[in-house]
């Protein structure tokens, strides 16, 4: 018998189309296999039990249930024989199976087993958002909800790879074409129906991962620098006296914008206790002293880090974790102590710093409490990023980490909108999903895990983007969540302040004229010192053909390059900070526009590009105020404005296995490479990133 039961081998792709009754099966069945001119697999059981109901007016019985899965499968034989690339069935022994055990509460053995082990490529499940019709063989018209449930278990139960198609007939044949297609080219890349499916649930459109691939095969290619930004070169530097001016006409205008912060806060904090872990797992404290393991392993930070140790706001908090722990503690060796201070500091049964997000960990030390970056940054927006008593704060974080956020602002919000008289309205949004992309090996095929799933990463903070232009707000602050200090908190809200009035002025003059282009209340005469308006103040560059366009293409020149994103981008002197800097950038259709840009999209075996990376006079400290919507108050689509060629290919390894990625465009980089974009230089002051926790017993994060 089961001989009957065999599936004849076929390099065609077979597609299952699998549900409850009177779900459209059979009409996207014949209709995929007239789209694709070939063959689909009738429903046997159709045929035999409507028979047997004409005939005797009987009703199946659990003895029909293997004649017909033996007509099933010699249709399906007999269809493959003719079929060209695909074959379409109209149902398969795992709805059988299905049906035997919902009716009859059992299932043959020999059946279930053959229709576990039947193999087809895909499974489109069909919904049951189609209306019932009724015939002699359906039967349970009220039970379509249960019996979609039994259908999609059996699916996960045994590990098939299904996609659910609902909605219209309409939208389901397309659905169903365009998956096919994506499979078959899918196929072609050495990625298996699983690998399709876990791509297509993630929310990924499986070409993207074809684009990937070949960008990780090629490598991007390298942004062209033409020089880089410095003062009266694309960055503007305002006196004592202009910056006052700028914070007062941000403060009379505020009223009317709805600002908001948004805190790029998702990431862990490894690398910030990097040199810590490498001593943990290295140092043998009964072979060597912790002198010896400096002088051994070069590691400078760690002898930094335990010169400094008590002056870190969390050192009393694990101190006296320690002494509660260990009662003869405090007459240990100093190196005993040092090694269990940083063992707990890291442990995950302990404080565990090295796996928590930065924006949660204890940065600095006040009268009477710790102070985390998510209370500085709460403090910070209260103080700039305010409009008629509310101040809205949005955080992109891990899933993983929101509660340990919501803790921390449980703890410390409401004392500070007392102390502001200022309301706080916070949220969070999580990195898409749909912006990750495919880890890779050596031999440039998928990185699988130990369960053969390919590895999906988080495609680094470009992917960012979607969140912010979610946000509903006409001004945003971007600063990142370790970019705090715990002081000079007035200086550096004046700066923010004063890039915010710079932009609200660049803005109102950039909506003023659009408005007049678009209602013809602007003259020929004053097209060149709108030009010249547009290089000196917004850095815009001129198609050399421009003098030759008419007029009205002109206009629309203008207002093509006018109608974007503006955002101003404060600027440090740079003081060999790692990271990105402001430079003048040559695209492939050579115009020049003003760039963020990292050292990993430069071609550094170049020299000439070597040499001008090296000039660069400024640093990025990602200090940026953005303007988000257009002069008619609608809201930019932010992904119009990405440069897609700008991404990165990262190295990484996972479980000792070495593998590249490719990452999107970043955030502040070709993320933001189409907007209009103003650089202005701001003091040292304001820049107070935390890279290590060394970074923590500067002045900035010290109590004065």
């Amino acid at each position: 018998m089961e001989e009957h039961l065999k599936q004849q081998a076929t390099s065609l792709i077979k597609v299952a189309i699998y549900g409850p009754e009177s779900t459209g099966k059979t009409t996207l069945a014949k209709q995929l296999a007239k789209h694709f001119s070939t063959n689909w697999v009738a429903e046997y059981a159709r045929d035999y039990l409507q028979l047997k109901w004409d005939t005797a007016q009987q009703t199946c019985t659990p003895e029909d249930l293997m004649p017909i899965a033996i007509g099933q499968v010699a249709l399906e034989n007999e269809a493959i024989q003719t079929a060209t690339d695909f074959v379409f069935c109209d149902t398969t022994l795992m709805v059988t199976k299905v049906y035997s055990e919902m009716y009859y509460q059992t299932c043959d053995p020999v059946l279930e087993k053959t229709a576990r082990k039947h193999k087809y490529d895909l499974f489109f499940l069909t919904d049951i958002d189609v209306p019932w019709e009724a015939d002699d063989l359906r039967d349970r018209p009220q039970q379509r909800e249960e019996a979609l449930a039994h259908f999609e278990a059996a699916l996960v139960a045994n590990q098939k790879p299904y996609i659910r198609l609902s909605g219209s007939k309409e939208t389901r044949l397309s659905a169903a074409i365009m998956h096919c297609l994506d499979y078959q080219k899918a196929k072609s890349y050495g990625f298996t129906a699983h690998d399709y499916v876990q791509v297509i649930h993630h929310g990924i459109p499986i070409t993207k991962l074809f684009e990937h691939i070949q960008l990780i095969k090629q490598g991007p290619k390298p942004i062209q620098l033409e020089r880089p930004a410095t003062i009266l070169d694309g960055i503007i530097q305002f006196d004592t006296e202009q910056i006052q001016q700028l914070t007062t006409f941000f403060e009379e205008r505020k009223s009317t914008y709805k600002l908001k912060k948004f805190v790029p806060a998702s990431g862990a904090a490894s690398r910030m206790f990097k040199f810590l872990n490498d001593f943990v797992r290295d140092y043998n404290p009964h072979q060597e002293t912790i002198n010896a393991y400096i002088n051994r392993s070069n590691n400078r930070d760690l002898a930094l880090f335990l010169a400094g140790i008590e002056k870190f706001s969390f050192y009393k908090k694990i101190q006296k974790k320690l002494l509660a722990d260990f009662k003869e503690y405090a007459s240990w060796e100093q190196d005993a102590k040092h090694f269990y201070f940083i063992q707990y500091m890291l442990h995950p049964n302990q404080f565990d710093m090295a796996n928590k997000p930065k924006g949660v960990l204890d940065f600095h030390k006040y009268t009477g409490h710790l102070a985390t970056p998510v209370e500085e940054h709460l403090k910070e927006c209260a103080t700039y990023a305010n409009s008629n008593g509310v101040s809205h704060l949005h955080f992109t974080v891990s899933q993983a980490h929101e509660t340990l956020f919501q803790t921390v602002l449980n703890s410390t919000k409401s004392k500070i909108e007392t102390h502001t008289q200022t309301q706080i309205q916070v949220n969070y949004s999580y990195q898409f999903a749909h912006t990750d992309t495919l880890a890779i090996n050596a031999d440039f095929e998928p990185l699988r895990s130990e369960t053969n799933t390919i590895t999906l990463r988080p495609a680094g903070h470009g992917a960012l983007i979607h969140n912010l232009g979610l946000l509903d707000a006409d001004v945003v602050f971007i600063k990142n969540i370790d970019n705090v200090s715990q002081n000079q908190l007035n200086e550096i809200a004046i700066y923010k302040k004063a890039l915010a009035g710079h932009l609200i002025r660049l803005q109102e003059q950039v909506f003023d004229l659009l408005n007049k282009i678009d209602t013809q209340t602007i003259s020929e005469f004053e097209l060149d010192s709108v030009v010249e308006w547009m290089v000196h103040s917004l850095n815009c560059s001129i198609n050399d053909d421009f003098y030759k366009f008419t007029t009205e293409n002109k206009w629309s020149y203008i207002k093509d390059k006018l109608n974007r994103p503006l955002r101003v981008c404060g600027m440090v002197k740079n003081e060999g900070e790692p990271g990105g800097g402001p430079f003048w950038v040559r695209n492939a259709n050579g115009n020049l526009s003003l760039q963020i840009v990292e050292s990993a999209q430069v071609d550094l075996h170049n020299p000439i590009q070597a040499q001008i990376m090296q000039q660069s006079t400024h640093f990025n400290p990602v200090d940026l105020v953005c303007g988000l919507k257009n002069y008619r108050g609608e809201k930019f689509n932010l992904l119009n404005f990405v440069d897609p060629t700008t991404g990165f290919v990262v190295s990484k390894a996972k479980n000792g296995v070495e593998f590249k990625a490719y990452e999107l465009p970043g955030l502040w980089n070709g993320a933001m490479a189409r907007w209009l974009t103003v650089f202005v230089e701001v003091p040292l002051l304001t820049f107070n990133p935390v890279k290590t926790v060394n970074d923590l017993l500067k002045s900035a994060h010290q109590p004065h």
